[in-house]
């Protein structure tokens, strides 16, 4: 109920900001409602506003509190405004954040971070231990109602009480204001990881405790602690981050400013763009991809994230695995891949996509069902015929009875593409599509509730950990979109969770997949990389294949 109301009111800030900025929904532009600028601002500024890197990232965030986000572009926005216990550099490994140290003891149960001395919110007000105290305890709290609660604490003691409406429960403590200790159920090799996810940026009880949901909807009571803080945020146009003077490393942070326009249509982005409003952009329309293709400001990176369609399991027709099995046979991924994603992507094979690592090293979705894998594109026509005998096994020969399907997806990048493709495949089995564009912000709190009847998905792994994502597919997982259930999947994820032996852990996670691919839990359709306009201006900063721009230590020239 809580996620609810905060999501009406972040819709009421919206419609009134938008009201205030002339009732226009168009393309962003530089102009504000709230400053009456009236001239598009230059992507490098050296007037008052001091040095500007603009992008676009993405639309109208879903939510910018760190507990509730679960989407990429809201989780680049909070890399430039928090500052977690740990960070993670350019190579991708962990190094000090607002901790300057920690320690493990010998067992791997206890966990010691030592805060840097003097830490100060935005507001300049002072941050000790105790905010991570309440921060990872709100994470916990049934209350907030966290994605990400189980995946980034299940591990910590007294996690299981605390998700039960005692959060307090939780293992964490501040023994002084400059040490956090967490105490764990079970050795976890990859929690520092977890330490410098954004879910557990620390977050400020008194700005929370007295604007309640509505603290993370206005840059006024947006408190934070990293190198940015947001200093306008005009809905539908942009967010506008300017440099924390209160930051610990603030000397090293170059921008005065980096402004985000909330763009969500890929010709809008492009136009932007191509008129030197934005130095990067995130969506490119498809249509452009092919021209494109050589010129040194379109980067095609490699990144550890697999699109997917979600069913909602919940409903009777989705209830067989044969159906679901079904769907997914039919699906062409090499030509959907290759010939409609113009070979950005590649056909799946599982869920875990290309770039995780096994424990010792080796490629995880290559050493899956043997080293076969799960999905095999190299006979479409037979797998069709394999398609239409388990959808008649299942009671719907040819589609006969089977109700329409009503695919849900945003309209970015290739999902509109992706969307017309899935009609024809599944029509091939008599089955009627119906596409659903739905705007971004509403998409992901739609697909959570289970307000939809199939839907595109996806996911970028937050760290290098099969788990990452086979997590989602646990019961009680907050990112469980398909509601897909299964105790011998939930059973074997527990174990692979307390197991310390790395090769058996992941003959566990191995175990895992290869319950939720027979059950199609869900349906893979192809490892993803990430394809971005950016100008060769913006200096200093860096793309993560967690699908992150580091812009925060970013500099521009003219």
């Amino acid at each position: 109920m809580k996620r609810k109301i905060a999501f009406l009111l972040s819709l009421t800030m919206i419609f009134a900001l938008v009201l205030t900025a002339c009732g226009s929904n168009a393309t962003p532009s530089a102009s504000s409602a709230a400053t009456g600028a009236s001239s598009a601002a230059p992507s490098v500024s050296n007037t008052a506003a001091g040095k500007q890197l603009v992008a676009q990232l993405g639309p109208n965030p879903e939510t910018i509190d760190p507990a509730l986000n679960s989407s990429v572009d809201g989780g680049n926005m909070l890399l430039f405004a928090y500052d977690c216990l740990l960070g993670i550099d350019k190579g991708e490994k962990i190094i000090p954040g607002a901790a300057e140290k920690w320690e493990t003891s010998a067992d791997g149960l206890t966990w010691t971070f030592h805060l840097r001395k003097g830490l100060k919110w935005s507001d300049g007000s002072p941050l000790t231990a105790k905010d991570f105290v309440y921060s990872w305890k709100r994470v916990a709290d049934p209350k907030t109602a966290a994605p990400y609660g189980e995946t980034v604490l299940g591990m910590v003691k007294g996690f299981a009480e605390a998700a039960g409406g005692n959060p307090d429960a939780l293992a964490v403590s501040a023994p002084d204001d400059s040490t956090f200790v967490v105490v764990l159920d079970h050795p976890c090799s990859y929690f520092d990881k977890l330490a410098a996810f954004q879910t557990l940026s620390p977050v400020n009880q008194a700005t929370i405790e007295k604007n309640g949901d509505a603290w993370a909807t206005k840059p006024e009571t947006y408190i934070c602690n990293g190198p940015f803080y947001i200093k306008e945020w005009v809905p539908s146009s942009y967010i506008l981050f300017a440099k924390n003077p209160n930051y610990w490393d603030a000397a090293s942070i170059k921008l005065d400013s980096i402004k985000l326009l909330l763009i969500e249509d890929s010709n809008a982005a492009y136009a932007a763009y191509k008129t030197g409003e934005a130095m990067m952009i995130k969506y490119v329309p498809a249509a452009e991809i092919p021209s494109l293709k050589g010129n040194p400001e379109f980067h095609v990176d490699p990144s550890l994230s697999v699109s997917y369609i979600s069913l909602n399991d919940t409903l009777k027709q989705f209830s067989d695995p044969r159906v679901r099995q079904a769907l997914s046979l039919a699906i062409d991924r090499k030509y959907l891949a290759e010939t409609l994603l113009n070979g950005i992507h590649t056909p799946a094979t599982g869920i875990v996509c290309t770039g995780i690592t096994d424990w010792d090293g080796s490629s995880f979705p290559a050493n899956a069902n043997g080293g076969k894998g799960y999905i095999d594109s190299s006979d479409p026509a037979a797998n069709l015929e394999q398609a239409k005998k388990l959808l008649a096994e299942a009671g719907y020969p040819d589609g006969k009875n089977f109700p329409a399907i009503t695919y849900s997806t945003n309209d970015a990048g290739y999902n509109k593409t992706v969307a017309e493709y899935l009609q024809q495949a599944w029509q091939k089995l008599g089955i009627t599509v119906k596409v659903d564009i739905v705007e971004w912000a509403t998409f992901t709190p739609l697909r959570r509730a289970g307000d939809y009847i199939s839907s595109r998905n996806g996911w970028g792994f937050d760290y290098n950990d099969p788990s990452n994502i086979l997590d989602l597919f646990m019961t009680t997982n907050g990112n469980n979109d398909g509601k897909y259930t299964s105790a011998d999947y939930d059973a074997m994820m527990k174990k692979a969770a307390a197991e310390t032996d790395p090769k058996t852990r992941f003959g566990y996670l191995h175990q895992a997949e290869d319950i939720l691919m027979k059950d199609m839990g869900c349906i893979p359709l192809t490892n993803k990389e990430e394809f971005y306009l950016q100008s060769p201006k913006i200096t200093g900063s860096w793309y993560s294949p967690r699908s992150y721009w580091y812009f925060q230590y970013a500099d521009v020239t003219e």
